[in-house]
């Protein structure tokens, strides 16, 4: 694979999609229109913008470096033999011509041909045969496959992008579109705040100019602060904060995140796919027990095992579980010896003294059944070999002679210690597992079982399907499927899709890309092939999927608290929009100015929110984000509209005056919408914890701190009108309670009638 195509966003396209957004374009206009008239006080809002996008640019770049970091850490090496001497090298140094040094457990990195030696190669992590192929000199080494057994010496003839698994791995990688909720709900909120806010900005000015004959002072000032107010600016930067903290706290765990959004799609999966058993065991093979045959001694086993070990060629996972079980010896000297092979399924050695031992499959070195203790172990999904002894000559053409039998040696990959505690944390969560394996079902099932994989005992295999089963139900029946190709694999993801599901899919090789381009959240595991590496969207180096949970716990965290925020940030959105069109249908101003917009965004909006962003919050997400927000933001939003009707119908009876700066209409609005902002926050807030009561109690102390130090500023310090507010009369005062009252009177009816809360799979539904 290349790995030099670069995973992350280069520091370039990180400063440009911080800077060149709409939102910054549309605040951009309304700041030179305020230059224009000479608003200074009213451009402080620039500094805000400025300082968010600094924010973003920072946190997105020290999440780069960590993810340059991980992924120069997991870059996997190669072993070539340059000027005659060996030489562990980044796969990305490969030239052409080099001469790959290839060995049991190694993956080929780079298309090659076999010059000298013979292996037996997995070609399962491509899309090809799933069993073992011998590769003789001459042969063909695709790069993706993995050296089983043997030893060889073969040329590279092709590297980077031309490489078999380079070529479709970029082609699933190219295909993999953006399916962040939150990203594409902002843009939605984007695109009609782009769509109305430049005509009702042009209204608005207009209407002030010729038909209220303000100055250009007048009517541009308060044309800004509705125009202001229509725009979110946080959201995108809270957004970007939570899945950078997002990423840096898994960096810990040894997880690589390749996409910024695939923890929040992680947090709404409901179905995760492990696509082997060996995300679920350690991925090393041991030797669990010896199990004599009656009349076998076990010293003699131990001395004609050791004597094997010592001297056989054989080097796969398997041998090297005996050889770590088995003390080596020479106590018998080695005349021939005949390798292992897949075809074959034994490996022979025959002895100085006459005796061949040979190590094998039970089918290929008994034809009786087996005792009943070596066949409960077969039942349980354990892999067994047996050993046994000849004085027969030995041809590998032909089926072995009659066999002493000495002993059945049980072979297994132990579970990982948290898998069991990982699966009942998924089902607490309502995630469901299911098991999406090339194996032998059986054996699948067992070590599923042995996981607590829930269901576990129902699996299929799936090389017997018949083509008129519905894959949608088959999804939903089984937990585990064994035997499946790649191209079942994608369909049983599609059919979960079907099924109105959020899929997750590990995978390990290039046979796994189609699935993990179709599902949801794309997750590879470190032992796994470059090429599923480097398309998933996540990779956990340690291959340990236990992490996962933290990786959900993180993507719940960003978009429940982005999602209760977004309802305070709308607040000020939907009360402007509607405001802007009562003053355009009435003929009256827009009743606050830009410095009082921003510091409500400074205030009420940005400070609690980025704080809460960072709180733990682990809770099933079952509300989709738009929806949520806006049924969070409408009744508070509605309940200011309502007072600011009753406040134009007192005005038309001349019970209130007109609103603008330093007048007292504008100070019980400002302070009225004030309120019901903080109201939101306190919203946000419930129920209440240490931090949240904090940020609630802080946000009330903070807002009115600071208007009372302002307006205690424009009167005694140098006569600083920052604000443009006037300081409420006795009078106002009454308004603004009777105003308060009524509009938590209003909100808490429209919360509780027309914005209830809506299940996630109700809001499906409409």
């Amino acid at each position: 694979m290349n790995r030099q195509e670069k995973i992350t966003k280069t520091t370039g396209q990180i400063l440009k999609e911080n800077i060149c957004t709409l939102f910054n374009l549309l605040n951009l206009i309304i700041a030179i229109a305020l230059i224009c008239v000479q608003a200074w006080s009213n451009l402080f809002f620039i500094a805000i913008i400025a300082l968010n996008t600094s924010i973003g640019i920072i946190q997105e770049i020290k999440a780069k470096r960590l993810i340059e970091k991980l992924s120069l850490l997991s870059a996997p090496k190669a072993t070539v033999e340059r000027n005659g001497e060996a030489m562990q090298i980044d796969i990305t140094e490969i030239a052409l011509e080099d001469i790959l040094l290839l060995e049991s457990g190694n993956q080929i990195c780079a298309d090659a041909v076999v010059q000298e030696g013979t292996v037996e190669v997995n070609e399962s992590l491509l899309p090809g045969e799933s069993d073992a192929i011998l590769k003789k000199p001459g042969d063909s080494l695709l790069s993706g496959s993995s050296i089983i057994s043997g030893k060889c010496r073969a040329q590279v003839i092709h590297v980077g992008d031309d490489n078999y698994a380079s070529k479709i791995a970029k082609e699933a990688k190219k295909s993999k579109a953006l399916s962040s909720e939150l990203v594409l709900s902002m843009r939605k909120v984007t695109k009609l705040t782009g769509f109305i806010i430049i005509p009702l900005g042009i209204l608005l000015l207009v209407q002030a100019l010729f038909l209220r004959d303000n100055d250009m002072y007048e009517a541009v000032v308060s044309t800004s602060a509705g125009l202001l107010g229509m725009l979110p600016k946080g959201l995108y930067l809270l957004i970007s904060i939570g899945l950078a903290a997002g990423i840096i706290a898994l960096s810990r765990k040894n997880v690589l995140v390749q996409d910024l959004y695939s923890l929040e799609n992680l947090a709404h999966v409901d179905v995760l796919c492990l696509d082997k058993t060996g995300t679920l065991t350690e991925g090393r093979m041991q030797v669990e027990k010896t199990i004599l045959f009656p009349g076998a001694n076990e010293a003699v086993l131990k001395e004609y095992m050791g004597s094997f070990l010592t001297h056989t060629s054989d080097n796969n996972a398997t041998f090297q579980a005996m050889n770590a079980y088995f003390a080596r010896n020479e106590v018998h000297t080695m005349a021939a010896q005949t390798p292992f092979s897949s075809d074959r399924k034994w490996s022979a050695m025959t002895f100085e003294d006459g005796q061949t031992l040979v190590v094998g499959a039970p089918e290929k070195l008994s034809a009786k059944a087996l005792p009943d203790d070596i066949q409960a172990c077969m039942q349980a999904g354990k892999r067994v070999l047996l050993v046994g002894l000849t004085k027969e000559s030995m041809d590998k053409s032909a089926p072995l002679p009659p066999l002493d039998l000495l002993a059945a040696v049980t072979i297994v990959d132990p579970i990982r210690k948290n898998a069991t505690a990982a699966m009942d944390y998924f089902r607490g969560e309502g995630v469901a597992v299911k098991i999406i394996s090339g194996d032998n079902p059986v054996t699948v099932s067992a070590i599923a079982a042995q996981a607590g994989v829930p269901g576990a005992e129902h699996y299929i295999d799936m090389s017997q399907l018949d083509e008129n089963v519905s894959m949608t139900e088959l999804a939903e029946q089984y937990s585990v499927f064994g035997r499946v190709t790649p191209v079942q694999k994608r369909q049983l993801v599609d059919a979960l899709h079907q099924n109105q599901h959020k899929v997750a899919m590990t995978g390990d090789g290039v046979n796994d890309l189609l699935a993990l381009k179709e599902a949801d959240c794309s997750i590879a595991v470190g032992q796994g092939s470059d090429a599923a590496r480097q398309v998933a969207q996540l990779v956990l180096l340690d291959s340990d999927f236990s992490v996962l949970k933290d990786v959900l716990m993180q993507g719940r965290r960003v978009v429940n608290n982005v999602t209760k925020s977004a309802g305070v940030f709308f607040i000020k959105t939907l009360y402007s929009i509607l405001l802007c069109f009562i003053c355009l249908l009435t003929n009256t101003p827009f009743p606050f100015i830009p410095i009082q917009i921003t510091l409500i965004d400074l205030m009420i909006e940005g400070y609690p929110a980025f704080f809460a962003s960072f709180e733990p919050n682990a809770k099933k997400v079952d509300t989709r984000f738009l929806p949520e927000a806006i049924r969070r933001a409408a009744p508070n939003a509605l309940a200011f509209t309502c007072c600011f009707v009753i406040y134009l119908v007192l005005y038309a009876f001349g019970i209130l005056g007109e609103t603008g700066e330093n007048t007292q209409a504008n100070a019980i609005l400002y302070l009225l919408i004030g309120t019901i902002g903080i109201m939101g926050v306190w919203k946000m807030c419930m129920p209440w914890n240490k931090l949240r009561a904090f940020l609630s109690i802080s946000t009330t102390v903070f807002f009115y701190g600071a208007i009372a130090v302002l307006l205690f500023c424009k009167d005694h310090i140098l006569h600083l009108d920052i604000l443009h507010m006037a300081v409420p009369s006795a009078t106002s005062f009454l308004f603004l309670i009777g105003f308060v009252v009524l509009s938590f009177l209003l909100e808490r009816i429209f919360a509780c009638t027309l914005f209830r809360h809506a299940p996630k799979s109700k809001l499906l539904r409409l």
